[in-house]
């Protein structure tokens, strides 16, 4: 059954693996360390761009663990296309959708909305419950990508740097991708230690909700002091800086339009846990709900309600769609590259080099499960890979523990595997591009706090051990 779901799920895992070079450490280890210490030189010292830095650190990788110059040209491209293929078509639709909502004045609405009802110092606690609510269906890229419309507006609104804003919703968004069903990776999890998923469901919940105000609003107070920058122009209107629409959508209007590609997602997750695949619904919930269609469908909802809400014509409405996409081009580029060099050193193999070192340790269950996931998160840049790769190795060990422990256990594993995104990871180079960010200041804020949040995250999984 394990092998089933993660095929389904990730389905080059396997053939990259069978393909993994048998290359030792003395070797692997410093090319990695290189290739990371060559982009973040690059980029900062030299200023070259992220997209070049990315392609230039990823041949580095390659030539100096060894690896035919060939072969390393296709782990980058490859990695290059299926994260432009998966995340750079979410990315655009993204774009769409969010260009909408702000010529529309359906952020406006929402914004409008949230500062009415907060002050300055409840305002990053709603963005975090904005952010969980939004993330709890969807992937952390799709949940940024719709987010971003509001974090921007908010923050100009508000005249709250953009991190002290965003970052709460962030943690939202990222806590609920690693530690909750019905998240692909947890889900993998639960399968591969045979947790109970009801159970690992609520636990889930339980060490969510701490952790996210941990990392989130609490976390942003400091955040906001060490990087205080304002909101980029991306997603700012005609409008913005002088007189409001006369016309706009409503609040339940806009809050109907967000929520599709939420709701048709939800339904896909629900589905494939509770219905059998003969069953029709499941049928037309997994392709309605497939993040790309789905998003798809946003678009089409959002023209239709918002634009029909805001009275705009059809040339205003593809005015809208076509401005949406220029200035996301660099972010497509650059995101795309961080997939190549996340695919090289996975296929590398320093991933199954971090699974050996660690498969005989002797330490703590929940600790060993966390510190596996941290150190394969660390080598690769991938959550998904982390989850699954720490999934097969603790998978053993679960066997016979009880299933408050095993659902504690994939908690701990979805914990690690969201422990300090850096310039391996496309989700930094989405966060650097999007809030207009340097590297350290992306480090300083967006990497902190993935890390308070696994750190956290662990403690309480570790406090709630002690409890059931």
């Amino acid at each position: 059954m394990t092998t089933d779901i993660s095929s389904l799920l990730f389905p080059a895992l396997g053939a990259a693996d069978a393909e993994i070079p048998d290359i030792p450490a003395a070797r692997l280890i410093p090319a990695a360390l290189l290739g990371i210490a060559v982009i973040v030189v690059l980029i900062t010292r030299f200023k070259i761009h992220p997209f070049l830095g990315l392609t230039l650190g990823s041949l580095t990788v390659g030539a100096v663990a060894g690896v035919a110059m060939g072969d390393v040209v296709d782990s980058f491209t490859k990695g290059f296309g299926s994260t432009a293929a998966g995340v750079g078509t979410l990315i655009a639709l993204g774009a769409m959708f969010g260009k909408l909502l702000a010529d529309s004045g359906g952020a406006d609405e929402i914004v409008d909305t949230l500062i009415g009802r907060s002050s300055e110092r409840t305002l990053p606690w709603a963005m975090a419950v904005v952010g969980a609510l939004i993330g709890l269906p969807m992937f952390f890229e799709i949940g940024l990508v719709l987010l971003m419309p509001v974090i921007f507006l908010v923050s100009r609104r508000s005249g709250i740097s953009i991190v002290k804003v965003g970052i709460p919703a962030l943690a939202g968004l990222s806590a609920m991708h690693g530690l909750v069903p019905p998240h692909p990776g947890p889900l993998v999890a639960i399968d591969a230690l045979k947790a109970n998923l009801g159970i690992t469901l609520g636990l889930g919940v339980l060490v969510a909700l701490p952790t996210i105000a941990v990392s989130g609003p609490l976390f942003a107070r400091f955040a906001g002091r060490w990087v205080d920058v304002p909101a980029p122009e991306l997603f700012s209107t005609d409008l913005e800086h002088g007189e409001a629409r006369a016309q706009r959508p409503s609040f339940g209007t806009t809050l109907f339009a967000v929520l599709t590609p939420v709701v048709l997602m939800m339904g896909k997750a629900l589905a494939d846990i509770f219905l059998t695949e003969e069953n029709a619904v499941r049928t037309a919930l997994d392709f309605l709900g497939t993040p790309l269609v789905a998003l798809l469908i946003a678009v089409l909802v959002g023209m239709a309600t918002l634009g029909r809400g805001a009275g705009m014509g059809m040339k205003e409405l593809a005015r809208s769609l076509e401005t949406s996409l220029p200035p996301i081009a660099g972010i497509l580029l650059i995101v795309a590259a961080g997939g190549g060099f996340k695919q090289t050193l996975v296929d590398t193999g320093i991933g199954r080099l971090v699974a050996d070192w660690v498969q005989s340790s002797g330490i703590s269950v929940l600790l060993l499960a966390w510190i596996v996931a941290v150190l394969i998160r660390l080598a690769t840049g991938s959550a998904t890979v982390a989850t699954v790769t720490a999934s097969g190795i603790l998978a053993p060990l679960a066997a016979g523990m009880p299933a408050t422990e095993v659902s504690l256990l994939v908690l701990a594993i979805g914990a690690g595997s969201v422990f300090f995104s850096h310039v391996n990871d496309a989700g930094f180079w989405l966060v650097k591009e999007y809030f207009g960010l340097s590297v350290g200041q992306t480090i300083k804020s967006w990497s902190v706090m993935e890390t308070l949040l696994s750190v956290s995250g662990l403690v309480f999984v570790l406090l709630l051990g002690l409890v059931v």
